[in-house]
C-alpha cells in the first residue's frame, strides 16, 4: 500500500507541475498504464506517445469497432436502427464473468437498443446478437472487423470476435484504438450513445422497461463514483485479467477543441485515500495535461516575421528585384513553450535574376519551416508584385543571346574573311593585275615591228 501510496502523490505533484509550470508540463508524464496517446482530434497529431504502436489486447474496448461495422452495415441499407432482432440462444450463452445487458433468448431488441447494450453496459451479449444479425454468424462479422481495421491503416489490429473477451490472438494498439474511435465518433449516432451516461430501454416481449448505465466513469457516475470529466464526450472502457483496465476516451474544451486518449493496461488499486481507477484518473490527467500544454498555433504566414526575400530581376528598367513571399500558411499544435524565433526557415529561391516580365503571385521558390529537428511544411514563394519587361533591354538580350550561337559566330567570321579577301582583291591584287596588262600592251609594240603585207 505505501508504494502505491508514494505513486498516488508522485502523480498528484506531476498534474500540479503540469498546470502551473509550462516546462515541466511538457516533459514525459509517465501514465500508470503500459501503454497510451494523446492525440489532437481536429487534425491527427500526436501529441504523446507511450508505447502506442505496441500490441495490446483491448478487451471490451474492441466494441468500438463492433459498433463501428453495424453503423456502416446501416449506412450501407443493409439494415436500420429500427431493425428488430431476436436474440438466439447461443448468443446469449457467455462464458462466465463476462459483462452482459442480461439479455434474454428470444427477447426482441432493435439494432439502435442493443448498440446501447453494447456499448454502455459493455454487453457481450449484445455484441454476439448484433454480429448475427449483420454477417449471421460471429466468426464471419470478424472478418468484416477485420476489413474495416484494415481501411482505416489499423496495421497493428487482428479480432476474432466482436466483444474482445480473451483470444491470444485478438490484439490492437493505442494507437490504432484511435484511428477506430476517431473513425466511430465521426457518427452522430454513435457520439449520442457514447456520451450518454444512462439508456432507458422499453419493456420488450420478456422484459418490463429497465435503465442502463455506462461503465465509463468519466461519463456518468452511476457505476464507477468520483471519476466524472466534464469536458469527457465518450467513449469506452474495457477490461479482462489479460488486457488490465483499459479506456479510449475524448473530450472537448470551450474553445472547441477535441483531444483524445487512449489508455491500456492500467488497474484500480487500493489505497490509504481511498480506491483509484487508475484508468479513468490517467485519461483525465493526460486529456487536461493537453489542453493545458498544446495550442494551435501559425508557424509561417506572409506575416511572419523575417521571412519576406529578395529575389533579383534582369530586363526591367523600373525594378533590380522583386520580394518573394509566401502563399497559405502552416500550422500545428504547438506546445506552450513554442518560441517561433529558433524555427528554421529553409529557402529555395533562384540564386541567379529572374528575367522580367514578373506577374504578383507567380512561384519563384519555396520555403520549409523546421521547429526541433521537426519538418512542418513547406510554402510556395511568389512574387510580391508584378515587374514590367523594358523592350530595349530585351532587344539587347536577344542579340546578345543570337551573337552567342557558334554558327552565328562563324558566319559573321566567315563573313569578314570573304570581305577582307574581297578588299585584298581589289585594293592589291587587281590593281597588279591591270598594270601588268597595260605594260604587255606597250611593250610588244616597240618590239614586235609591222603586220604590213605589201610589197617593199
Amino acid at each position: 500500500m505505501k508504494k502505491y501510496r508514494f505513486l498516488s502523490l508522485l502523480l498528484a505533484g506531476l498534474m500540479a507541475l503540469a498546470l502551473t509550470c509550462p516546462a515541466m508540463a511538457l516533459e514525459d508524464p509517465k501514465p500508470h498504464a503500459g501503454a497510451a496517446i494523446v492525440v489532437y482530434g481536429d487534425t491527427g497529431e500526436v501529441l504523446y506517445d507511450f508505447n502506442a504502436h505496441q500490441r495490446m489486447y483491448p478487451a471490451s474496448v474492441t466494441k468500438i469497432m463492433t459498433s463501428l461495422v453495424v453503423l456502416d452495415a446501416v449506412a450501407a441499407g443493409e439494415l436500420s436502427l429500427d431493425t428488430p432482432v431476436t436474440a438466439s440462444a447461443q448468443a446469449v450463452d457467455l462464458p462466465l464473468g463476462s459483462s452482459t445487458a442480461e439479455i434474454r433468448a428470444g427477447e426482441v431488441l432493435t439494432i439502435e437498443q442493443l448498440l446501447y447494450c453494447d456499448l454502455l453496459p459493455s454487453g457481450n451479449d449484445a455484441c454476439n446478437i448484433l454480429a448475427e444479425a449483420v454477417e449471421g454468424t460471429a466468426e464471419g462479422f470478424a472478418a468484416r472487423m477485420n476489413a474495416k481495421a484494415e481501411q482505416l491503416g489499423m496495421n497493428d489490429t487482428h479480432f476474432t470476435n466482436p466483444h474482445g473477451l480473451h483470444d491470444p490472438d485478438h490484439y490492437t494498439s493505442a494507437y490504432d484504438i484511435y484511428l477506430m474511435a476517431s473513425a466511430a465518433m465521426e457518427n452522430e449516432t454513435f457520439r449520442t450513445i457514447v456520451g450518454s451516461p444512462s439508456y432507458n430501454i422499453a419493456a420488450t416481449n420478456l422484459q418490463p422497461e429497465r435503465t442502463i448505465y455506462t461503465t465509463n466513469g468519466l461519463i456518468g457516475s452511476y457505476i464507477v463514483p468520483g471519476c466524472l470529466y466534464s469536458k469527457a464526450i465518450g467513449i469506452k472502457t474495457g477490461y479482462t485479467g489479460e488486457a488490465g483496465r483499459c479506456l479510449a476516451s475524448a473530450a472537448v474544451d470551450e474553445e472547441g477543441r477535441t483531444f483524445y486518449c487512449v489508455v491500456l493496461n492500467s488497474e484500480i488499486t487500493n489505497e490509504e485515500d481511498g480506491r483509484h481507477y487508475w484508468q479513468f484518473e490517467e485519461s483525465k490527467r493526460l486529456l487536461e495535461w493537453a489542453f493545458a500544454n498544446f495550442h494551435r498555433v501559425t508557424l509561417l504566414d506572409q506575416d511572419t516575421e523575417d521571412v519576406l526575400r529578395e529575389v533579383k530581376v534582369s530586363l526591367s528598367d523600373e525594378a533590380d528585384y522583386v520580394l518573394a513571399q509566401p502563399v497559405g500558411e502552416i500550422a500545428a499544435t504547438m506546445p506552450s513553450d513554442y518560441d517561433p524565433k529558433l524555427a528554421k526557415l529553409d529557402f529555395d529561391l533562384p540564386t541567379e535574376p529572374v528575367e522580367a516580365p514578373i506577374q504578383a503571385g507567380q512561384k519563384l521558390g519555396t520555403v520549409t519551416l523546421s521547429y526541433d529537428g521537426t519538418e512542418y511544411g513547406t510554402l510556395e514563394m511568389v512574387a510580391a508584385d508584378s515587374v514590367e519587361r523594358s523592350d530595349f533591354l530585351y532587344a539587347l538580350q536577344q542579340i546578345e543571346r543570337y551573337w552567342s550561337k557558334w554558327w552565328v559566330k562563324a558566319a559573321v567570321i566567315g563573313g569578314v574573311v570573304v570581305i577582307l579577301l574581297l578588299i585584298l582583291y581589289l585594293t592589291v591584287v587587281r590593281p597588279k593585275q591591270r598594270r601588268a596588262k597595260r605594260y604587255s600592251y606597250s611593250g610588244g609594240g616597240r618590239r614586235g615591228g609591222s603586220n604590213y603585207r605589201g610589197r617593199r
